[in-house]
């Protein structure tokens, strides 16, 4: 059983999500499908087979929500340090090729956001950067294609 790296604030937005989903989202939809099952004929009640649709997004999505609660492995990046790159670090990469500067934070995979500037754990750049220190130039293979960079800052 494989374990899903997150931070505690990771942790608790899909348990938000997860209660928000059972409290209100679910009780919305059976509401959703009382509500259509009283036009009549289910057969052409197109109101009746999009809740029984949405019953099932909700419910795949519960599933997945309580997978990833129940195997989330909490990484306090608080109590990490040093120059070596790990999960929860904010890493500086200078493209050796073009000279441009970017800082990514490495999360877990539901909490990546690239326009805040967090990529996840099991990305191309991520697995490229793992253990890595400052100063270390790395190739890594993006979707773009090959790029080049150099460390050159490690926080937490």
């Amino acid at each position: 059983m494989d374990k899903y790296p997150m931070t505690l604030k990771g942790k608790q937005k899909l348990e938000a999500e997860l209660k928000h989903i059972r409290e209100v989202t679910r009780p919305e939809n059976v509401k959703a499908i009382e509500t259509a099952r009283e036009h009549g004929d289910l057969k052409e009640n197109a109101e009746y087979k999009a809740a029984k649709e949405q019953q099932s997004l909700i419910a795949a999505r519960m599933e997945y929500l309580e997978d990833r609660i129940s195997r989330a492995q909490v990484i306090d990046v608080s109590k990490l340090s040093g120059d070596r790159v790990v999960f929860g670090a904010t890493v500086t990469l200078e493209n050796i090729d073009t000279g441009e500067t970017r800082t990514y934070r490495i999360l877990g995979d539901d909490e990546a956001d690239i326009d805040a500037g967090s990529i996840s754990i099991s990305s191309p750049i991520a697995r490229g950067l793992i253990g890595k220190e400052v100063g270390d130039e790395v190739a890594i293979r993006t979707p773009a294609g090959m790029r080049h960079f150099e460390i050159s800052d490690v926080t937490f």
